[in-house]
């Protein structure tokens, strides 16, 4: 397996680029990349040529995470404003904007059939899950506080969640906070079911195996991912090799393979039959904020793609094979 440069976008925005998808293809049009930014906008790419589709704007801060419907017809930006913007993908029409108290809105992502979108609560230490049809709040999934004696405020013993991940079957959820820990929810039953330990510092990123329900890669700030038995509770394996913290990780549509970023400005390829580093991808001049694989399907039969963002502004295009 290996990554090959196909093409990238010096400015692609005018500051960081913190967010990346992927909308899959519709009967009518291709996938396309959806990109955003600290500039406050969020812009659609053509998918092989990284030509700009459009710019939507409507954040009055910047854009910390972008989400896309499995079925491609919505996307969803959230930003430091607080708010969610629910678009129409073709017609950049407002479908719905959701409202959160002041750093409650952070990674969001789609279940896969798409009835409903998780967002990592930050400070509510939350995931509040929305239903795509009526856009009503149908869940808050809190994390319980630790056992033990009461702490103290400045312990930070409330789980300040940065990110969210659903299993191929919709039946987990899994979030990553800032001390490291990782919750792990039954979703049908709205209740908690267990932490992973292991990290020690920020998870800003974690996702499902496309093929197996019980693991769980995720990124941290302590410059190791991990794969867990997200069921058994086991910590699998450590992958190590980045010199900074592991801000993204996304895993192959075949399964195969996970692509992460870092802030030492590398996108790093990892072979999961050999859980080591096979190859890096040294394009960008700042940290790496965003690896997102292109999800299989469409008349695009090109291969592979893999798409990274950083702080210096660019995207780059990678083809995987």
């Amino acid at each position: 397996m290996k990554l090959g440069g196909i093409k990238s976008v010096e400015n692609a925005h005018d500051d960081s680029v913190w967010a990346v998808t992927w909308v899959p293809a519709t009967a009518n049009r291709p996938p396309l990349l959806l990109t955003g930014s600290l500039d406050e906008t969020v812009r659609l790419w053509r998918s092989d040529d990284l030509l700009l589709d459009r710019t939507n704007t409507g954040h009055c801060l910047g854009v910390a995470s972008v989400a896309a419907h499995p079925l491609g017809s919505l996307a969803a930006s959230s930003s430091l404003d607080s708010f969610v913007r629910v678009f129409d993908v073709d017609s950049n029409a407002t479908v719905a904007t959701l409202e959160a108290p002041p750093s409650e809105v952070w990674q969001m992502r789609f279940d896969p059939k798409g009835s409903i979108l998780a967002v990592a609560g930050g400070g509510s230490a939350s995931v509040k899950l929305w239903d795509t049809s009526t856009w009503e709040l149908v869940a808050t999934l809190s994390i319980p506080r630790p056992e033990g004696p009461k702490p103290t405020d400045k312990s930070g013993s409330k789980k300040f969640v940065l990110s969210v991940a659903w299993s191929p079957d919709g039946k987990r959820l899994a979030c990553g906070s800032m001390d490291g820990t990782i919750s792990v929810f039954d979703v049908p039953r709205a209740k908690f079911l267990h932490h992973l330990e292991g990290h020690f510092m920020a998870v800003r990123s974690l996702v499902y195996s496309p093929y197996d329900p019980r693991v769980l890669f995720t990124a941290s700030d302590d410059g190791n991912i991990h794969m867990y038995d997200a069921e058994g509770k086991a910590l699998v394996g450590t992958m190590s090799g980045h010199a900074s913290w592991v801000l993204c990780v996304d895993v192959s549509p075949d399964g195969a393979a996970i692509a992460s970023g870092s802030s030492d400005r590398s996108v790093r390829l990892w072979d999961l039959s050999m859980r080591a580093s096979v190859q890096t991808m040294s394009n960008h001049t700042d940290q790496v904020w965003g690896v997102a694989f292109r999800p299989p399907g469409g008349t695009d039969a090109r291969g592979g793609r893999l798409a990274s963002v950083s702080d210096d502004k660019s995207i780059s295009l990678y083809d995987y094979s």
